[in-house]
């Protein structure tokens, strides 16, 4: 199996910074794309941004300028630096991963529990 723990949320004004965490472990064999979504209540989940393992991202326009995605290969982890955050930036944030798995030799994408993002003041 493939567990992805997610880190790094909680209460900030706005104008504020949170930088959340994503560790991936377990069954991997390789990690392809690796991504941060975000759900408000009673809004769908929206992806916010996303990486490739060769470090090609890209973002949604509402975040454009404010957030920036990274991910350190060697740790299987994948960053979220939120800057200026907005009250409309307040969601549960999830991360998920294109994972190839050891053993059965499958690929599939993977998702972390969330973590929840709440700017306010």
């Amino acid at each position: 199996q493939v567990q992805l723990v997610e880190s790094g949320g909680g209460l900030v004004q706005p104008g504020g910074s949170l930088r959340l965490s994503c560790a991936a472990s377990g069954n991997i064999f390789s990690i392809f794309a690796m991504g941060w979504y975000r759900q408000a209540p009673g809004k769908q989940r929206e992806l916010v941004a996303r990486i490739t393992s060769g470090g090609t991202t890209n973002y949604a326009d509402s975040v454009k300028g404010r957030f920036t995605i990274s991910r350190d290969n060697a740790k299987n982890t994948v960053y979220l630096q939120m800057n200026s955050l907005k009250p409309e930036d307040t969601a549960v944030y999830y991360c998920n991963a294109d994972v190839r798995t050891v053993v059965p030799a499958t690929r599939d994408w993977y998702w972390g529990q969330g973590t929840q993002v709440t700017v306010s003041s």
